[in-house]
């Protein structure tokens, strides 16, 4: 047997023990079969399971600033929800940290409408948290719209609202924890 046949029968031996322990590793990614009963259709019953199972969205290593966890837990997104009630919503996805509302005008005459978009850059209740653009669109008679980004005090007055919210939120949450806990009472065995 010569070199070449020896390095060629060598590179198939290899390429095919790399090829079954490739199709091995894959049974260990194989997904369990779920059935449709086991799991909640509507979105409020799949995020409350999911917090129950500790699932969630969470970036970075340590629990600080680098950390995002939205939720129906966080202050701010519930803050933010509460404060654009008024607005109907296009996006809100509490993962990703953005809520975008859908174009929404004074009046049914009215030629200008404003479409607010909010990013959430932390979950702790800070001016540096929440990130708030308000876009403009005007449209003529024609239907024919233009649309720019706002610079008004609209963001300031929305981010100053959403933070007391927030804080107030996470003051009542606070008492109504404290309170569970003070009420509490813990069963002792008797001898």
């Amino acid at each position: 047997m010569n070199s070449k046949n020896y390095k060629h029968i060598l590179v198939k031996f290899i390429s095919i023990f790399i090829l079954l322990s490739l199709l091995q590793s894959c049974q260990a990614l194989k997904f369990k079969r779920s059935d449709v009963k086991d799991n909640p259709v509507n979105d409020a019953d799949k995020r409350e399971k999911n917090i129950k199972e500790g699932k969630g969205i969470k970036l970075g290593k340590n629990r600080g600033s680098g950390s995002f966890d939205f939720a129906t837990s966080n202050e701010m997104w519930r803050a933010t929800m509460e404060i654009l009630d008024f607005v109907p919503l296009a996006t809100a996805d509490y993962g990703g940290g953005v809520i975008i509302t859908d174009w929404y005008k004074d009046d049914l005459n009215s030629k200008e409408s404003i479409k607010i978009m909010v990013n959430f850059l932390s979950n702790e209740i800070r001016a540096d948290g929440l990130k708030i653009k308000v876009y403009k669109k005007v449209c003529d008679n024609n239907q024919n719209c233009n649309t720019e980004l706002m610079s008004s005090s609209i963001e300031n007055e929305i981010k100053l609202a959403v933070l007391k919210k927030a804080a107030q939120i996470k003051n009542q949450d606070g008492k109504k924890r404290a309170s569970e806990s003070d009420y509490k009472v813990i069963p002792t065995k008797k001898k």
